[in-house]
């Protein structure tokens, strides 16, 4: 028997990218709703009430709204916005992320699809905190690159459509990012990171980095010691490696098209001083694949059918 998935908000980016991997699948029944019904407060009730996953690729309000729509039911949601990330009553759905968050994604009925900044982040931190390797009250600093498909179909436009001839800028000069909240939260921090997005001229792809100086740390811990405690980490993970050995570069474009994140720790024994790095795509585990991997789980399918390996 197939499990009715019902993606509101299937013309926007992520949605579009979900619906396009869901396609085809004997395990899964698709329902999205026609341009002039999407916004029908009503058909959107019964479709969602209606299925047995919904998944909502909609700006935060609306996720809101939707959430709203399906009270008093038994639909299980995914939510790729923001609006639920830090919301009681929600599991975070990063299954690697913490020992068990499997098990608590497959039985939660809401599920917060990870942002994609914050999935690069929260993969090369958490279990350094978890490990007391890093104190909860350091001061840490983010900076990450992504494509620019990240910003939905305005940004995409604007790269792709001679709207500007910009090849990579910075912004959240307000140091105010609405991904702060949930970076400082499933990372067990004190304080929110110093963070520094940036956007480059291409469509998929994110580099994040993560710099730390390990001899001002508490217990000055080794280069070793942070490889082995990341490779632990993700030592049964289908979709999270830690990458050893030397490189003179890291491109942004290395898990592109996948659903692979990579994590790397390049250092400096003389000084001490380490850049923990991530390479990701920003619509695949940093999105749509992720949320198709929590589909998976809640469903209780494999977990990575449909995911690009």
């Amino acid at each position: 028997m197939s499990v009715t998935v019902f993606i509101d908000g299937a013309v926007g980016t992520t949605g579009i990218d979900i619906r396009d991997r869901l396609a085809g699948r004997a395990d899964l029944t698709i329902v999205t709703l026609d341009d002039d019904r999407r916004k029908d407060a009503g058909a959107r009730a019964e479709a969602l009430n209606d299925a047995d996953i919904a998944i909502l690729c909609l700006p935060d309000d609306a996720a809101r709204e939707a959430v709203a729509l399906a009270q008093g039911g038994t639909t299980r949601i995914i939510d790729a916005s923001s609006a639920h990330r830090v919301a009681d009553g929600w599991t975070y759905g990063f299954p690697e992320l913490a020992e068990g968050q499997h098990q608590r994604i497959a039985g939660a009925r809401f599920v917060s699809n990870p942002g994609c900044y914050p999935t690069a982040f929260l993969a090369l931190v958490a279990p350094l905190v978890r490990a007391g390797l890093v104190p909860a009250d350091w001061p840490l600093t983010y900076n990450a690159t992504s494509g620019y498909s990240g910003g939905g179909k305005a940004m995409i436009a604007e790269f792709e459509e001679g709207g500007t001839d910009t090849a990579f800028r910075i912004y959240g000069l307000g140091l105010a990012h609405k991904h702060l909240p949930e970076m400082r939260r499933h990372a067990g921090l004190a304080y929110p990171p110093i963070f520094a997005p940036a956007v480059a001229r291409l469509n998929r792809g994110m580099l994040g980095e993560v710099p730390l100086p390990l001899r001002q740390l508490p217990g000055a811990p080794t280069i070793a010691q942070i490889e082995d405690r990341l490779a632990a980490a993700y030592a049964d993970a289908a979709l999270v490696s830690v990458a050893t050995g030397d490189v003179a570069a890291v491109r942004i474009e290395e898990n592109a098209g996948t659903d692979r994140m990579t994590l790397r720790v390049c250092g400096n024994a003389g000084s001490g001083h380490v850049r923990l790095i991530a390479t990701l795509d920003n619509l695949g585990k940093g999105a749509g694949g992720a949320a198709v991997q929590n589909l998976n789980i809640m469903a209780g399918l494999d977990p990575l059918a449909g995911l690009v390996l």
